[in-house]
């Protein structure tokens, strides 16, 4: 297990492994390193792209990267950085770099329990990496995302979607879950999966959908069961409201203790229904979605507000990271697509969105826009000075 405490961005890179021969080195390979995570974070999307803003700002590059032949590196070596580097070094050093960033709420994507137990929110999901694909090289990045900060803990890579299941204990092995509780979508619903997560100390809320329909059934059949009926079983529901993209949002979250040991599901304490009513102002269309749930949380410490706090936070993953990186920042017209350097932009990618955050940007659009503006801001940004060389 790695003890180093990385203080900047640029000493997480510091410690990612050279994989080139000795002869023929032409650049220090944390330079090279260094340079992509700048134009990264100055809104430069691929390859291509990279070696364009190094090269347009070689004049002011050379005297502080200082090569040995006097020239900054050109677009065919900083390609081969990126197909070439350790990909579980390079996301384990950055990781860990942003996941020991102090963050400005403790309480940010948190719940209390009634007996005074903070449990800190995570999610799980996959997101594809559209532009590799384009290629005929598909790449599914299965990700471990803090409620709240957005903060990415882990990344897998798994060749299609059908494959993430098999991402999520790699996600997880080896990881204290103590103080925890892991989100997941009705993709990795799985008796196993939430035995890992419960043997490494952690709580689960799992989504179900029609893809387990049995489960499905057994849960609908549960809540059409009028509360007044149940004997000896914690009940409670709660209501949230709110106007997003144009569409009011009635959001209704019912929990029952009940029918666990039926279920025969490791540890359940808790079943839930949650009912979203949609309404668009414009037309006045409405639709109403309904999707269930199980959790180890137990009814007399997590009431269903918390839970709801849970489930909406399951979405950080989307919104504040995949959302982001697609849109924001370009991945999904990335054209990169050889070795391993689309999960390696994205990897470089999660660690700015968080670092971006950490400084104060509420609108990455925005930050890009400024680092971009400016090398020696961007430079500065991921930690570089000549003396850390």
């Amino acid at each position: 297990m790695d003890t180093y405490q990385h203080t900047t961005l640029m000493d997480g890179l510091r410690q990612i492994p050279d994989p080139r021969k000795a002869r023929g080195k032409r650049h220090d390979w944390l330079i090279l390193l260094t340079l992509i995570a700048s134009a990264v974070a100055s809104g430069n999307q691929n390859g291509r792209a990279i070696a364009q803003w190094v090269r347009e700002h070689a004049l002011e590059l050379l005297p502080l990267i200082q090569p040995t032949h006097g020239r900054v590196p050109s677009e065919s070596t900083l390609r081969r950085v990126l197909r070439l580097v350790d990909i579980k070094a390079l996301e384990r050093h950055l990781s860990q770099y942003t996941n020991n960033l102090p963050p400005p709420d403790s309480l940010a994507g948190c719940i209390v329990t009634l007996n005074g137990e903070i449990l800190q929110g995570q999610a799980i999901d996959g997101k594809a990496v559209r532009g590799a694909q384009a290629h005929g090289a598909p790449v599914h990045l299965v990700s471990r995302v803090q409620h709240g900060s957005g903060v990415t803990l882990g990344q897998v890579r798994v060749e299609q979607k059908r494959n993430e299941r098999s991402a999520v204990p790699k996600l997880l092995d080896g990881q204290s879950l103590q103080g925890t509780v892991t989100t997941l979508d009705a993709m990795h619903t799985q008796r196993t999966q939430a035995q890992q997560i419960l043997d490494q100390g952690g709580h689960y809320l799992m989504m179900v959908k029609k893809n387990q329909r049995r489960l499905w059934d057994d849960l609908d059949l549960y809540f059409q069961i009028p509360p007044s009926a149940a004997d000896g079983e914690a009940w409670d529901a709660v209501q949230t409201i709110g106007k997003e993209h144009g569409r009011i949002e009635v959001r209704t979250l019912e929990c029952g203790s009940g029918m666990g040991a039926d279920l025969e599901w490791p540890a359940i304490q808790q079943i839930i229904r949650r009912t979203t009513e949609r309404t668009h102002v414009k037309t006045g269309k409405r639709s109403v979605t309904v999707t269930y749930g199980i959790t180890s949380l137990p009814a007399d410490e997590v009431t269903a507000a918390e839970l709801e706090t849970l489930w909406r936070g399951h979405w950080t993953i989307e919104n504040r990271k995949h959302y982001v990186r697609d849109v924001t920042m370009g991945e999904d017209d990335g054209q990169m697509y050889r070795g391993d350097a689309p999960q390696a932009l994205a990897a470089v990618r999660n660690a700015l969105i968080d670092l971006f955050r950490w400084h104060g940007w509420t609108n990455i659009a925005d930050a890009i826009r400024h680092y971009g503006a400016s090398v020696k801001r961007a430079l500065a940004l991921v930690g570089f000075t000549p003396a850390r060389l």
